[in-house]
């Protein structure tokens, strides 16, 4: 059954997200954050980067969140505005002088090379959207009244507290009451929560649930479904085992009306095979596999197939346009250095049709 998304004419947002953004650091090119004299600064956060890039593609995006309003959190709203997205949600905390109370996340990342795998270290302990709480956002006011017709959120938000994932379903149940397509990214973070965690919570918002995303790794960690077939590694992804697995989340699940998956074999650090496959309407759609695909930074890949995937649907393209106009965007997405997207919609459909990188003059 086709997805039964609302008229734009009648709705506000094209797309609304709730979700924590950071402040990424990174040294130059490959250097470690041990020894490395400068780093180069970046906003960033999963369900920030899909709002941000579908902005850029010129549709009516919002960001729900909680800021501190200190020269960090305005750092981050500079950013969300050149894209043109819409922070009237957001919630804005004082700044205590020290951040004791309230403070922005930061993100330390190394890009990897070679063997030497790309690596994150976090900072964002006592951050500001941690402590959002059910309540703190007028959800019905936004979907019953404004109007939206997609809400994304996902498990990185999710994790981040007890209260978190208590707003994320009562943001959940109100957009799906409304009418609004839910999509989550199930993003698994082992450095938040365990497993097991993961999947007790996630399993309660399933009934809220339309679109579910995620990688090869996050539907054992967080749903709880084995793919047969693979190593501990993931070196390697079986694609019909990954569809048998996908068959059985949404016939446990019978809510889930679409699954969009990504699939990255890692050869090394700036070499990876991406590929895409999306399940909708009782069929798979398997997009052009980009093989030995140099990497530039992979963070934020998965939020690059997310937000072309939801451009797609969001404007009545074909399933098979759809997973492959993610995976274009994933792809080039990872090009280019920082979280959030510097692609242009020319660029993606130049690479879906098959195009070349030849230089433009």
């Amino acid at each position: 059954m086709p997805l039964k998304i609302q008229s734009a004419s009648e709705c506000e947002f094209d797309l609304l997200t709730l979700g924590e953004c950071m402040i990424r650091l990174s040294p130059p090119g490959h250097q470690r954050i041990e020894l490395t004299p400068v780093f180069e600064a970046y906003a960033g956060g999963g369900e920030y980067n899909v709002a941000y890039a579908l902005s850029r593609f010129g549709m009516r995006t919002g960001w729900v969140s909680r800021l501190v309003d200190n020269q960090l959190g305005h750092f981050i709203r500079n950013h969300a505005k050149s894209s043109g997205m819409d922070m009237s949600e957001v919630i804005w905390v004082p700044y205590d002088g020290v951040g004791r109370a309230e403070r922005i996340g930061l993100n330390f990342s190394e890009v990897g090379i070679g063997i030497r795998s790309s690596v994150t270290l976090y900072d964002r302990g006592n951050t500001a959207v941690s402590h959002m709480k059910p309540g703190e956002v007028d959800w019905k006011r936004i979907f019953t009244k404004k109007k939206v017709r997609w809400f994304h959120t996902g498990g990185i938000f999710t994790a981040l507290s007890d209260s978190c994932a208590e707003v994320a379903a009562e943001a959940m149940k109100a957009a799906h009451d409304s009418g609004t397509i839910v999509s989550y990214d199930l993003n698994f973070r082992s450095k938040l929560w365990s497993s097991k965690k993961a999947i007790e919570v996630t399993k309660k918002l399933i009934p809220f649930i339309d679109i579910l995303i995620g990688n090869e790794e996050d539907f054992q960690k967080v749903l709880g479904f084995e793919v047969e077939g693979t190593d501990i590694n993931l070196k390697t992804l079986p694609i019909e085992a990954y569809k048998k697995m996908v068959k059985k989340v949404v016939a446990t699940y019978p809510s889930i009306q679409a699954v969009g998956t990504t699939l990255r074999e890692v050869l090394s650090g700036l070499l990876n095979n991406w590929s895409a496959i999306m399940y909708y309407d009782g069929i798979f759609y398997q997009s052009k596999k980009y093989e030995h695909l140099e990497i530039e930074d992979r963070i934020g890949g998965g939020d690059g197939f997310c937000s072309g995937f939801i451009y797609g649907l969001l404007h009545n393209m074909t399933p098979q346009e759809c997973v492959e106009m993610g995976t274009a965007h994933g792809a080039l997405l990872q090009s280019t250095r920082g979280d959030t997207s510097m692609v242009t919609m020319e660029e993606i459909r130049h690479v879906m049709v098959g195009g070349s990188a030849r230089i433009k003059r």
